[in-house]
């Protein structure tokens, strides 16, 4: 459903709205958007959408704070392709104990809606590694209730049926690292579709993406990435050293 079709109220002034274009290094071999693309869109929004509350990056940088992403899922009804003009809105949805969700909605320049998503977030003590309360923030967000993706997103859980397989390796060096000094949550959408071979994206089209992020990976760090085959379920994905889990993901694509 488009933005239009819904009624508007006087609070829509809590949906930050920000555009962005396509660009070729932003898409794959397809010319369909990268996962990893939107994602970071994404992650620019809500870093945009907080600083319009009144506190900045550099702010919380100086204050030893910082965000971290536990849960996201993503519902693509179709990928974003070159020169798309881009309309992402986001909001904050409100906080639960202490973890905080954030829906989005992106629109092409037809006003059609493309992309939805739904994620929780927590507030994190940098220098402790500690999850910080709400109140922790030095600003109070205002949050807005006029729309809704869904509900909190699940966390991901693989099926234990499905058998995981070694997909390739990694270890997390000077470019997935982000202003929280661990491997940014963009990159994990490159180390989940870097587990599909090039014959099998020939024939697939990704439907939805859902990810839990369970053990930051900081410099240095490696991962066995590991997958499951393509069923009805989805693909999973698991990134793991020894009995550390650092995510679990979904994939699931377009039958």
């Amino acid at each position: 459903m488009n933005r239009g079709d819904k009624p508007m109220d006087n609070l829509t002034h809590l949906i930050w709205t920000e555009q962005y274009s396509v660009h070729a290094s932003d898409t794959d071999y397809r010319s369909q958007g990268k996962l990893s693309f939107v994602l970071d869109m994404m992650q620019r929004a809500a870093d945009s959408a907080v600083g319009g509350s009144g506190v900045s990056l550099e702010q919380m940088l100086e204050a030893g704070i910082g965000w971290m992403l536990i849960t996201l899922e993503l519902e693509f009804k179709r990928m974003p392709r070159p020169n798309d003009l881009l309309t992402i809105h986001t909001w904050s949805k409100g906080t639960k104990g202490a973890l905080w969700q954030r829906d989005y909605r992106i629109f092409d320049s037809s006003q059609i809606e493309i992309v939805t998503a739904r994620s929780v977030w927590a507030l994190v003590d940098i220098a402790k590694r500690k999850i910080l309360r709400p109140s922790a923030l030095p600003v109070k967000v205002e949050h807005y209730t006029g729309d809704s993706v869904g509900s909190m997103p699940q966390k991901v859980t693989i099926p234990p049926d499905l058998s995981l397989v070694e997909a390739y390796r990694y270890q997390v060096r000077y470019s997935g690292l982000d202003s929280n000094s661990h491997l940014n949550n963009a990159r994990y959408g490159e180390l989940c579709t870097d587990t599909l071979s090039q014959k099998e994206w020939e024939q697939l089209e990704l439907a939805s993406f859902r990810i839990s992020y369970l053990q930051e990976a900081i410099f240095g760090d490696e991962m066995v990435i590991l997958r499951t085959p393509i069923t009805d379920q989805g693909m999973f994905v698991r990134g793991q050293s020894g009995e550390t889990v650092f995510f679990e993901a979904c994939l699931k694509f377009v039958l």
